[in-house]
């Protein structure tokens, strides 16, 4: 008669294995300021109709003025860059002053068909939304296929 064995789960080392790294990440980005990744604007880049290439930056807090755009050897380049200060003067012994420096910069390699002096930049409502066209590419040209008797040698 056989004698029935019960059978471990396999999996179960690598259950626990998993819940140590999660402590272990848990445990390292716990120390990062609350603060860290926020305000850093995020990047959509998709196709218009296959016409178009679209990035659209969403800057809240920076103007028009504080984002510039790049083109330089294929790469497009966003690049913001804003600096605030603000004094008061209540009294003649209490002054303070607020400093605040925000920053940021997004590059995309471009494909080789974008028309780079076509590149339109538009700036609503704190998405920066940049429009890289297309050139349109030449037809492939058909080639005829001879038979091998009449090709010249």
């Amino acid at each position: 008669m056989a004698n029935i064995i019960r059978w471990n789960d396999p999996f179960a080392g690598l259950t626990s294995l998993h819940s140590q790294l999660d402590d272990m990440f848990n445990a390292a980005f716990a120390s990062l300021p609350a603060a860290a990744g926020r305000g850093v604007p995020s990047m959509d880049v998709y196709t218009e109709n296959d016409k178009n290439l679209v990035a659209e930056v969403q800057a809240p807090g920076f103007s028009k003025d504080d984002i510039s755009v790049h083109v330089h050897n294929g790469i497009l380049e966003i690049v913001g860059e804003k600096h605030e200060t603000e004094s008061d003067k209540n009294t003649k012994r209490n002054y303070m002053v607020r400093e605040s420096h925000a920053s940021f910069y997004r590059s995309i390699a471009l494909p080789k068909n974008a028309d780079a002096d076509s590149i339109v930049a538009d700036f609503d409502n704190g998405v920066l939304k940049v429009t890289v066209p297309f050139k349109e590419l030449p037809a492939p040209k058909k080639v005829t296929i001879s038979s091998g008797k009449s090709a010249k040698k």
